[in-house]
């Protein structure tokens, strides 16, 4: 039994990496489509969406049947429980680059950002994709010390945010209150995006440490 629940908890480590993988691809490819105007691209990144959805059902049917099946207590049960939230913040983090692929959708044919904000946007997506990047590695490795790096990434893409909302709020804005609008909840995307892998980082931490 104890090596069947072994093998069940790698198994579960192994659909998380390859969750972080899929929403790091998924939010590379959004943003793609979104600053290119690619309704195709971003068509695709929509439709795969449920291939994220589907792994984390696959993370909570094991965890579940863990719980009914293994009775986990003390450490075994901090990583039972623990891995089904990181699960919850990777499901999250896919369903936010689902939103920017449908941003980039809703503007087509036109580019859904305005070109003086291009490249905030661009350097959003590459804090996403570092951090992303990161917490694939942290799951893999379970690296307390790179999972700690992931608030000062976050860091990063706050002062990113800020940066977009003095431009919106700029008396040379000329794009409207709706462009403004749409802009500044596609910058909440990366955003929160962000601080979901935080989250999951955090999540590392209490497993291999115990300490919230």
């Amino acid at each position: 039994m104890r090596e069947e629940f072994r093998a069940d908890l790698l198994e579960v480590g192994r659909l998380l990496v390859s969750m972080a993988e899929a929403v790091r691809t998924a939010m590379s490819a959004a943003t793609t489509a979104l600053l290119s105007a690619d309704k195709e691209g971003a068509e695709r990144v929509v439709a795969r969406d449920e291939e994220i959805n589907a792994l984390f059902r696959s993370v909570e049917d094991k965890v579940l049947r863990l719980l009914a099946q293994q009775a986990p207590v003390a450490s075994d049960l901090r990583m039972v429980i623990t891995s089904l939230h990181i699960g919850t913040d990777l499901e999250r983090m896919g369903d936010l680059a689902e939103h920017v692929a449908k941003s980039a959708l809703r503007r087509h044919p036109a580019v859904a950002v305005p070109a003086e904000l291009t490249s905030i946007f661009g350097q959003m997506a590459n804090v996403a994709d570092r951090i992303a990047g990161k917490i694939t590695l942290v799951l893999a490795s379970r690296d307390i010390e790179r999972a700690a790096e992931l608030e000062r990434d976050d860091d990063a893409m706050d002062e990113l945010e800020k940066a977009l909302f003095a431009k919106l709020l700029d008396q040379s804005w000329t794009h409207g209150v709706e462009s403004a609008v749409d802009t500044a909840l596609l910058a909440r995307f990366y955003e929160r995006y962000a601080d979901h892998a935080v989250n999951a980082g955090r999540h590392v931490i209490y497993l291999v440490t115990g300490e919230s």
